[in-house]
């Protein structure tokens, strides 16, 4: 049933990702009991696509980690530095190049978007000095904007940073 609903999710994401041009395209990885593939016998949640990698959740190792898998190259990438037993991942993105993740994560209580570069296996906690609560993170193509949502106004509003950690301001038209 887990393989199911992982393959379902995958399946939807790339309907809607290929719906602009009128065909979908089934991806098909072999299962792997190991899990050292894209389909293991462990709960597979919240898969993101962006150009060829595919971010989710997994609880493979007993605890909710982010697992990054290559099309193209058909394996699960190493992200040393990001996973820990201390959170919860949740919501994980990916940018176009594969480089930067961006995940919700609850620490010790707390809320937190948090953002791993892979070229240098950085983690950064982004929303550290926001006082709110924070969920569904997404990323830009090219990994320079993030955008999520914040209750510190005292309801769920989106809000936008740099890679930086940086607020934007949000255009109003």
């Amino acid at each position: 049933m887990k393989r199911f609903l992982l393959l379902f999710a995958v399946i939807t994401l790339v309907s809607l990702l290929t719906s602009c041009t009128g065909g979908i395209r089934l991806l098909e990885f072999p299962f792997d009991p190991a899990g050292r593939s894209l389909n293991s016998p462990q709960s597979e949640l919240m898969a993101n696509v962006a150009g060829r990698y595919i971010v989710f959740v997994s609880d493979r190792r007993g605890n909710q980690d982010i697992y990054l898998f290559d099309t193209h190259d058909r394996r699960l990438i190493d992200l040393p530095g990001l996973n820990s037993l201390d959170a919860i991942a949740s919501n994980p993105a990916v940018s176009e190049d594969g480089r930067t993740i961006v995940f919700a994560a609850t620490r010790q209580g707390c809320s937190g978007i948090y953002l791993y570069n892979r070229d240098t296996r950085q983690l950064r906690n982004l929303t550290e000095n926001l006082q709110a609560d924070v969920r569904n993170p997404t990323i830009s193509a090219d990994g320079s904007t993030i955008a999520f949502e914040s209750s510190e106004n005292g309801q769920w509003d989106i809000v936008i940073y740099d890679r930086s950690g940086k607020p934007l301001p949000i255009p109003i038209q």
